[in-house]
């Protein structure tokens, strides 16, 4: 594998594809006990390979973040897509081209005026979009809360507008917050009970609900039952990250994607070695940055990925970044990283670093590296 990985230009991003299978059967295996339907969320590989080895394990359908992908997807094969981002009118004719070519395109809405919106385009065009509800179980960002007014107003709207009302659905990013077990379970069962609370005021009103639907994957990984929900959603759980190594769902060994260094230089009197990894390889996501450890820009491995006790990328600029001691100078780096020393780097935030690399290089049983190509745009 070394040679291999030693013939690769860098910065590179390197999926450890055993790794990665490991983390997609843990998921399944998890979703399959809970007795839930499983849709990844798509956003964090954006790869098709990846994708194909997640629904070979038993993931039914998939959730993606633009439409782009949605689209490439389903030129893949793939049908069943929930596009989990608030839909805007504008994106409707996008919406409506897929559906009309068979894909069973699912869009969401948190507002009446949303819905009407896809209502009344619907209407002008002959087509019943599923539309699907989105709740806010956490304050985190968007949706209605499970007990607001306007959960049944946008119900109304979309049911009695002709739509098809296709459920409910909830993100709880505030997991991301924590570190602790009791914690990620409080969170987990918050998300579940407010968004089956959501459903259930909807059928009360006389309004479809077939699908409740919930998911991050710290909640995935920490929920004791999800009863009454009928699906979950993850994403980054399928490469980890030293955000859900802080948050306590992964191990360092379990994080799949890493990214391939050169040391360029040195600046010995201040204990630094400088790499070929910035934030165009990084990404400037510093998400460790707010938990109680710090990794600064990512964690320093070997070149076969052992991790490096104490040494961190401390910062970095477009092109270069900063490797040396998380604590304390260390006088003999350029004799410990000489001049063309290969290193791995393991990033705060798979997403957000997957997506500076057009493809990726997997590390494939049998020492092979094979080429997956990325999907990109909007």
């Amino acid at each position: 594998m070394s040679d291999a990985i030693s013939a690769l230009d860098t910065p590179a991003a390197l999926v450890d594809a055993r790794r990665m299978r490991d983390n997609i059967e843990r998921m399944q295996a998890r979703m399959d006990a809970l007795g839930v339907k499983f849709r990844p969320h798509v956003k964090t590989s954006k790869c098709l390979p990846v994708v194909q080895a997640q629904i070979a394990a038993g993931a039914q359908g998939i959730t993606v973040s633009t439409l782009k992908e949605a689209e490439q997807f389903f030129a893949a094969g793939i049908t069943d897509i929930l596009y989990a981002v608030g839909i805007v009118p504008s994106k409707l004719a996008q919406v409506l081209a897929l559906r009309r070519r068979g894909c069973e395109l699912k869009v969401i809405t948190d507002s009446v005026a949303g819905a009407q919106a896809i209502a009344q385009f619907g209407r002008e065009h002959g087509e019943a979009f599923e539309a699907w509800i989105e709740i806010d179980v956490d304050g985190h960002r968007s949706g209605i809360p499970p007990e607001g007014e306007a959960l049944l107003a946008v119900g109304r709207a979309l049911h009695e507008g002709g739509m098809r009302l296709g459920g409910v659905m909830a993100h709880a990013g505030s997991s991301y917050d924590c570190d602790e077990p009791p914690a990620l379970r409080r969170v987990a069962e918050q998300e579940r009970s407010g968004t089956v609370r959501a459903a259930e005021r909807l059928r009360q009103a006389g309004l479809p609900c077939p699908v409740v639907s919930v998911g991050s994957t710290p909640t995935a990984l920490s929920a004791q039952h999800l009863e009454g929900v009928t699906e979950v959603r993850a994403g980054v759980y399928v490469f980890f990250d030293l955000v859900m190594h802080n948050v306590g769902v992964c191990g360092l060994e379990d994080i799949a994607l890493s990214v391939l260094t050169t040391v360029i230089g040195h600046q010995e009197e201040k204990g630094w070695a400088i790499v070929d990894a910035g934030w165009m390889a990084m990404s400037r996501d510093r998400g460790t940055g707010s938990q109680k450890r710090d990794f600064g820009y990512g964690q320093a491995c070997t070149q076969d990925g052992e991790p490096i006790a104490g040494y961190v990328l401390a910062s970095a600029n477009q092109e270069h970044g900063i490797l040396c001691r998380a604590e304390g100078v260390d006088r003999e780096i350029a004799a410990r990283f000489p001049v063309g020393t290969r290193l791995r780097i393991l990033p705060n935030h798979a997403c957000a670093t997957a997506a500076q690399f057009p493809e990726y290089h997997a590390m494939v049983p049998g020492g092979e590296v094979e080429t997956w190509p990325r999907f990109y745009g909007w």
